[in-house]
């Protein structure tokens, strides 16, 4: 990372967090890398709102919320109340006022968003598991994605060009099962416009981090 941008210091949080709330890994650090290459863009961007679904240690708006600043406002959603205490402090501790609310996706906020979020960030649960893993109470559900790893996503993905504004920018974490090709259509047929902006390989995990731009 930048020394200009430093990564959102999470020191507050415990290894007994981490039993509840998803810590940080080398998706996490892509997802900020891929910011971190667009903050240029994304300083000098107008911007009023900005959200994170799935928000877990709340690590990535915060670290959003350090490139843009004051100007905007961080809302976070999480359905583990967990993930919305660890996101608001490491928001506090960074110095960016980040809102997280609970709700499963975007389920309680999305009439008053959209057409009106600036910059949208996803990293879901990506990763191929049984079905009966999705939606769990226990810490996989953070990264238990069914089949294909897209049964959380796809839920949202309907949805993504009427949540974002006019000029509006969606950062997507995925990995290769998930199906790059198939997801670039998807965002097409809502008229948005992208591709892959950052690659990297975690192990047994093809990370990819998707950027799509509704035309503004």
């Amino acid at each position: 990372m930048s020394s200009s941008i430093p990564t959102p210091d999470t020191s507050h949080l415990t290894t007994k967090d981490y039993d509840y709330v998803y810590e940080p890994a080398e998706d996490s650090f892509l997802l900020l890398d891929a910011l971190e290459q667009d903050a240029d863009f994304l300083s000098k961007k107008s911007v009023s709102i900005c959200l994170e679904v799935g928000c877990g240690s709340g690590v990535a708006i915060t670290f959003l919320g350090q490139i843009i600043g004051s100007k905007a406002l961080y809302l976070c959603t999480d359905i583990n109340p967990m993930a919305a205490k660890a996101s608001k402090e490491t928001g506090k501790r960074n110095c960016v006022k980040v809102n997280p609310v609970i709700t499963d996706l975007v389920s309680c906020l999305e009439d008053r968003l959209m057409g009106n979020v600036d910059v949208l960030l996803f990293n879901p649960p990506y990763v191929v598991t049984p079905s009966e893993e999705v939606g769990s109470h226990g810490i996989e559900a953070s990264w238990a994605g069914g089949d294909r790893g897209r049964q959380v996503s796809d839920r949202l993905f309907p949805i993504i060009g009427n949540l974002l504004a006019p000029g509006g920018a969606f950062y997507l974490v995925i990995v290769k099962e998930n199906n790059e090709d198939e997801i670039i259509s998807m965002m097409k047929a809502q008229g948005l416009v992208g591709s892959a902006v950052l690659r990297r390989r975690a192990g047994p995990e093809h990370l990819s981090i998707l950027k799509f731009n509704k035309p503004g």
